[in-house]
């Protein structure tokens, strides 16, 4: 039996994601999948993702992906990275795609109005590099990791939900945005733990021990 799987739909990050869980986690099958059943049989499941929403969402269906990730997301841990976290949620503005509906709330693109330092310094987009992230509530994939630490991001388009107690972490680009969401046996974030050093490897080292009530 596969211990984690990630889930390969043909749009993840999926070779440093597989390098990164069987770092931290030695002892566990970490299987890179586009199986559904491999992913109904996990005990855990991870869903990264890049590039555009509605391929990605397109290519979930395509590999027929698409109950076994929601299934995933109901009943096991379950970590959603970049567009992992975004397909949860309802709709994009990215090519107005529906997501998964499996969380409230809409992903939209950073306003360009709005992408100015106080000092007058314009910031591009996509938002690309290490950023600090600061926890908003506690949660078992934080232990061992500082409330300020820096998470390495690339993205365009960041969630807006209704539902804050879902909200597990902000980060600022200038404002503050939601990076991080946790909701019973589901965490899912903008940031890529695979690429962020020590934090990043602590949080993915947190979520294969990690024992949720379902």
């Amino acid at each position: 039996m596969t211990d984690i799987a990630v889930v390969d739909y043909g749009m993840g990050n999926l070779r440093s994601v597989h390098k990164a869980l069987e770092h931290v986690a030695p002892d566990a099958a970490v299987t890179v999948t586009s199986d559904p059943f491999i992913v109904s049989q996990a005990e855990r499941v991870v869903v990264p993702g890049q590039g555009a929403m509605p391929n990605c969402m397109h290519a979930l269906n395509t590999h027929g992906l698409h109950d076994a990730v929601v299934k995933a997301a109901r009943n096991k841990p379950f970590l959603g990275i970049c567009i992992g976290l975004q397909m949860l949620f309802e709709e994009s503005e990215e090519g107005h795609v529906e997501g998964l509906h499996i969380l409230p709330g809409k992903v939209v693109h950073f306003p360009a109005e709005a992408m100015t330092m106080p000092d007058g310094q314009k910031l591009k987009v996509p938002h690309m590099g290490w950023n600090q992230v600061f926890h908003t509530h506690v949660h078992p994939l934080w232990k061992g990791i500082a409330d300020n630490a820096r998470f390495y991001f690339v993205h365009s388009y960041y969630v807006e939900t209704p539902d804050t107690a879902i909200i597990a972490a902000q980060s600022r680009y200038p404002f503050a945005f939601t990076c991080a969401v946790a909701k019973d046996n589901i965490f899912a974030v903008q940031f890529h733990p695979e690429k962020s050093d020590h934090a990043g490897l602590t949080l993915l080292r947190n979520f294969s021990r990690w024992s949720p009530d379902i």
